[in-house]
């Protein structure tokens, strides 16, 4: 397992789609990258998904190979394969960082989270996600009181670890 993604942050998106990558997300994608040499620039894959993802996922180019191996790994023709390939190799943007630290993304990927002035990028692990402001905002109030709602008062969180609930 490669270095995971730590923090938030958020950058603005010039009209024609480019965004600052946070220094320490750059840093995990060159140490993610197989083929990434001093000088070079790091390759990672947006995946957009299908209407009901609000937000675009970028993955190291070990994450992706991760998941590409367990979908390779699935039955030829299922149902599981079929979804996860048009998912995952369909609808999905490799690319590369440019030489300031910065990635374009396209009107299509800008369009279907509604990104326009300002980006907000959040550590998810081995991968990040990037969302329009306000829609983090929304889904992260509504899943927050969800879980509150959920866990015993007081508890403390690091019980999860141990699958407690």
């Amino acid at each position: 397992m490669g270095r995971r993604f730590r923090g938030e942050s958020q950058h603005k998106v010039d009209g024609k789609g480019r965004v600052s990558i946070p220094a320490s997300f750059r840093r995990v994608l060159e140490a993610s990258d197989p083929n990434w040499q001093s000088g070079d620039a790091p390759e990672l894959v947006i995946v957009y998904g299908d209407a009901r993802r609000n937000y675009l996922e970028c993955y190291t180019m070990e994450a992706i190979e991760e998941v590409d191996a367990k979908i390779a790994a699935l039955p030829r023709g299922s149902l599981a394969r079929k979804a996860l390939e048009r998912m995952f190799n369909g609808q999905s943007l490799p690319t590369t960082v440019d030489e300031t630290g910065r990635l374009v993304l396209p009107a299509k990927l800008r369009n279907k989270i509604g990104l326009k002035g300002e980006a907000f990028f959040i550590a998810a692990g081995d991968t990040f996600q990037i969302w329009k402001p306000e829609t983090f905002d929304d889904v992260q109030e509504m899943e927050a009181a969800k879980l509150m709602d959920e866990l015993p008062e007081g508890m403390d969180p690091l019980a999860l670890l141990d699958g407690g609930l």
